[in-house]
């Protein structure tokens, strides 16, 4: 039996959250969800999560952000950041940093498990 992958979701909209959780969940996976950075990263997360899906806009935050202060702790994690707010420095930020995926908001389902897939079998 093999162990299934952890996915952490971090997004402020409460309601995107429980669907998102609902669907990773029914596909197989291991699904934590945050409201904030600072919950996702109160955590702790040892091992950490085989692949991290984060809103761009967090509030008072930014996926970017949490991004950097992952990296700066020597966590290296699989990022898919979503955002309904596509603008070219926001996407150029993202391929600069090495974003696994990039997702508009809204998405179907399918884009978000390809991604997650795509981001589970990198090497």
């Amino acid at each position: 039996m093999s162990i299934a992958p952890k996915v952490c979701v971090v997004d402020d909209d409460a309601a995107l959250l429980r669907a998102l959780g609902r669907l990773l969940r029914g596909i197989g996976y291991t699904v934590e969800t945050f409201g904030t950075a600072e919950a996702f990263l109160a955590m702790g997360h040892s091992p950490p999560p085989d692949c991290l899906v984060v809103d761009i806009q967090l509030g008072a935050s930014t996926g970017f952000a949490l991004h950097h202060r992952l990296r700066s702790a020597g966590v290296s994690i699989p990022i898919i950041f979503i955002t309904a707010h596509d603008e070219a420095p926001i996407r150029e930020e993202a391929r600069r940093i090495g974003a696994a995926g990039y997702i508009l908001k809204p998405f179907d389902d399918t884009s978000l498990v390809s991604a997650i897939e795509a981001s589970l079998h990198r090497t």
